[in-house]
């Protein structure tokens, strides 16, 4: 199990980015959470599988339909994931 935080920067906030990340970290089993932040970005926390977080960190780097990433932050990060397993939207 590896966490990641990333923050996504560009015309991410506004475009239904959180609720789209949220639908396809959980489709692919992770847990953690994504937030709006007050520069403009996404921040997102992302624990799983190695593989299945490099993937998800991919798709961070296109966003959904909507959203024009211009930037993307990956940093190794301690593992702030729920234990539950959720992968939440934070406020």
């Amino acid at each position: 199990m590896v966490s990641r935080r990333v923050v996504v920067r560009g015309r991410v906030q506004g475009v239904g980015f959180r609720w789209a990340t949220r639908r396809e970290a959980q489709a692919r089993g992770l847990r953690g959470w994504v937030r709006n932040a007050d520069d403009g970005s996404v921040e997102v926390l992302v624990a799983g599988a190695p593989d299945v977080v490099d993937a998800m960190v991919a798709w961070l780097g296109r966003g959904p339909d909507g959203a024009n990433v211009e930037d993307v932050v990956v940093s190794d990060a301690p593992d702030g994931a729920s234990a539950d397993g959720t992968f939440e939207i934070r406020h």
